[in-house]
């Protein structure tokens, strides 16, 4: 594989975790890099992608907020002239049982996750949009963040797994509009060990005889670095589910298989059919914590 030298990638979320990996990632690879985060830490990490000799900026700021994502993107353009890819990682979590969940704390991860996925896409793609107008060639990749628990549900994670199951399929719809214009749009779920996860992923946080550490963040990122290269542009509407040196492609809703008749199903008919169907059917993955 040849190495995406030169390109210009925004990551968001790039403070801490898999964020900072994937930012120090890139510059390693030559590309470079804008490191967003709220707060001060967007600058620690883009001084320390610039003392690895790499070539990186910090942009602070919320990236749900609208203004702020499209300045974002404008800042990337301004300061190297041009944008290649987007990776969204920004998020939170807000961990509760549903019955208990406070409207904040619906909103809060529903904002941050779902729509700071949204805003800084949108506008990426506006100005990739204008490039394939204009008949600039346009390589552009959008990489975003999902989980597990976006997927297949997590028990107390009601609000994340509603928001990250709003990015995956905010990504395939996504690929199919943003094709004709030379964009690809794919997504992770990764597992590994940050900040939002040591809770969660307690006891898979021992690092193994090995001594491969399997919930290092930075396992996560040669995959996101590769789906932002160029090399990756046959590669769209996918979601990659990835956990130390394990690589998976995940599969999403499919039309299955289905009872028909000529006409409007009656009440009093339709239990031993239906009984008959879900017997046909593959049974649903289980929800993490149950």
């Amino acid at each position: 594989m040849s190495e995406p030298e030169g390109r210009v990638v925004i990551v968001t979320g790039a403070g801490q975790g898999l964020g900072r990996e994937h930012a120090l990632a890139f510059g390693r690879s030559g590309c470079r890099v804008v490191v967003n985060d709220v707060g001060h830490s967007a600058q620690e990490v883009a001084e320390e992608v610039r003392a690895a000799g790499g070539t990186a900026i910090a942009s602070a700021g919320d990236v749900s907020d609208w203004a702020y994502a499209q300045a974002l993107i404008a800042t990337a353009v301004a300061e190297f002239g041009v944008l290649d890819a987007l990776v969204n990682n920004a998020g939170v979590n807000r961990d509760r049982m549903l019955v208990t969940m406070s409207e904040d704390e619906w909103d809060a991860v529903l904002r941050i996750d779902l729509k700071g996925h949204f805003a800084p896409m949108r506008h990426a793609a506006a100005y990739w949009r204008q490039q394939a107008k204009e008949g600039r060639p346009v390589q552009a990749r959008i990489v975003n963040t999902s989980s597990g628990a976006g997927l297949m549900g997590s028990v107390g994670q009601g609000n994340y797994a509603a928001a990250k199951a709003g990015i995956a399929a905010l990504t395939v719809v996504a690929a199919a509009e943003f094709a004709r214009y030379g964009i690809t749009v794919n997504a992770i779920a990764p597992s590994a060990r940050t900040p939002m996860t040591e809770g969660v992923f307690a006891e898979k946080m021992r690092v193994p005889d090995s001594g491969f550490d399997a919930m290092h963040p930075g396992n996560v990122s040669p995959l996101v670095v590769w789906l932002a290269s160029a090399e990756s542009g046959d590669v769209t509407g996918r979601m990659f589910e990835v956990e130390g040196g394990v690589i998976s492609v995940a599969d999403g809703w499919q039309h299955g298989p289905a009872i028909t008749r000529n006409g409007r199903w009656e009440v009093a008919e339709i239990a031993g059919p239906l009984r008959g169907l879900l017997d046909k059917a593959p049974a649903p993955a289980d929800v993490y914590g149950t």
